[in-house]
């Protein structure tokens, strides 16, 4: 296969850059797979892995929580609000931030409280899925 650049970046720091075969991307509208010579694209990414596959056969996979993709003739680069390669991922602190925003939206007074702590909770547990153990 053909190799292109990628690029994910979160506002912390740079996770990946180089060549790649290909990348998978949770985007809002449904999984996508690029590949290289990929038609332009920009599209906002819903929480969930990005797996990367490397000219020499491994697959990197990166959770991402929200952000932006754009791939056009340079290459593909993600954007993430939030970003952490699945390896580095706490799941002791994970529970108990999962276990705080639970606590969090039963105590919620107000609706945007509730929809403000409702969001943060589903965002903790696609986290959660996607570490798996």
């Amino acid at each position: 296969m053909a190799a292109f650049h990628f690029e994910l970046v979160s506002p912390e720091k740079l996770l990946f850059s180089g060549d790649v075969e290909s990348v998978v991307a949770p985007g809002s509208e449904g999984q996508f797979t690029v590949l290289k010579d990929h038609a332009p694209v920009m599209t906002t990414l819903k929480p969930g892995v990005v797996a990367v596959a490397t000219g020499d056969g491994k697959v990197e996979k990166l959770f991402v929580r929200g952000g932006f993709a754009d791939v056009n003739a340079g290459g593909f680069t993600i954007l993430a609000e939030v970003a952490a390669p699945l390896g580095e991922i706490d799941i002791a602190k994970l529970d108990s931030d999962i276990k705080n925003a639970k606590e969090d939206l039963g105590d919620a007074k107000s609706d945007e409280a509730r929809r403000a702590a409702s969001e943060k909770l589903a965002q903790l547990e696609e986290m959660r899925a996607a570490v798996g153990a």
